[in-house]
């Protein structure tokens, strides 16, 4: 039972991540019809965001400390942050240790800004196109970006620390009556799982309960008729492929403490995330959180020494063979409309 429950913690954790990168997938093809390729690149955006602010954050001049000496007795040079200068060492501490979390208010109005110069510059001109064109537009911007982040970041992997305040693992045994350090879950998993609960429940409640969500929604299912309406829908949709970059850049900025951002990790997430649209149901915002948290879960279950030991590499195929199997039976996913997919 210990290792079900587990499994089922590591699986809501990737699940929050191809979540949240599909809910921005589906957001773009669900109102501008385009299949986004480079949205794996805005997830990768995100989580250099959050390495640019720890960067930025301990910056730091030479000062001589007369109370630290070199072998040769003389008098060290010792680096000390600008922060310490401004607001002293203590709050300055606090400051870089939160760098992470601070970051999530740094990176709303630039991914926003990324995905308007993205629509506005290059994707809008692909509307018409067949959705072949759009996604090999889409995926050479993402190589270009991928690109330019690994000449400014290099190739290895950045460590980016949580909080010490979420360092170390909550004991999930003792909670539910097992022996202690039976379930051990790090704390910055709990918090990123939570997070992306909130995002989540922030977009659909955003489509859902105002007016420009309402019309939003009203575009999704019948664009000319809103447009008839006199309604600038372009506008609008313009506005939601912004909120789909925030989305993706803010799931990358707090993925950054799980796994040190690389140039590449947009790519690792981009396919999985896309396969999560397809299951869900192309179009369907419900349909790709559910098939998010239901395909991560059951990629932790195949990870387990058990299952790899029965079914060696079934880790790696069980989304991909659960994806064949769903739309082998139901074209359009699990939650998509009728008709999509299905031609």
């Amino acid at each position: 039972m210990d290792q079900f429950i587990l499994q089922i913690l590591n699986g809501l954790d990737k699940g929050s991540a191809y979540a949240l990168i599909a809910l921005g997938l589906t957001l773009i093809f669900g109102t501008l019809g385009v299949v986004n390729f480079a949205h794996g690149a805005l997830f990768m955006l995100g989580a250099f965001v959050a390495v640019t602010m720890s960067n930025l954050l301990t910056l730091s001049h030479k000062v001589v400390d007369e109370t630290r000496t070199d072998f040769l007795g003389n008098p060290l040079q010792v680096d000390v942050p600008y922060l310490y200068d401004i607001f002293g060492q203590a709050a300055g501490d606090t400051i870089i240790d939160w760098a992470v979390p601070i970051s999530i208010l740094v990176a709303i109005p630039i991914m926003v800004a990324i995905g308007f110069a993205m629509e506005r510059g290059l994707i809008k001109y692909f509307y018409k196109r067949p959705h072949a064109d759009q996604i090999l537009v889409t995926f050479g911007l993402a190589i270009v970006i991928q690109e330019i982040v690994k000449y400014f970041y290099g190739a290895n992997p950045i460590p980016t620390p949580a909080p010490e305040a979420f360092v170390g693992s909550f004991d999930f045994g003792v909670v539910l009556g097992f022996d202690p350090n039976a379930i051990i879950y790090p704390y910055w998993r709990l918090v990123y799982f939570f997070f992306s609960v909130v995002v989540i429940g922030a977009v659909f409640a955003f489509l859902q309960f105002t007016t420009f969500g309402m019309v939003v929604r009203a575009g999704m299912a019948d664009r000319e008729t809103v447009g008839i309406l006199g309604i600038d829908i372009d506008k609008r949709f313009t506005i939601m492929f912004g909120i789909a970059a925030a989305v993706a850049g803010l799931a990358g900025v707090m993925y950054a403490p799980i796994n040190s951002p690389n140039y590449h990790m947009g790519m690792d997430f981009l396919v999985l995330s896309f396969v999560v649209v397809v299951v869900g149901g192309m179009g369907s915002l419900p349909g790709a959180v559910a098939a998010g948290f239901m395909l991560g879960i059951l990629e932790s279950f195949a990870s387990m020494s058990a299952v790899i030991d029965l079914l060696p590499g079934i880790n790696q195929i069980i989304i991909y063979l659960v994806a064949i199997i769903i739309l082998l039976t139901r074209p359009r996913g699990l939650m998509g409309r009728k008709g999509v997919m299905e031609e």
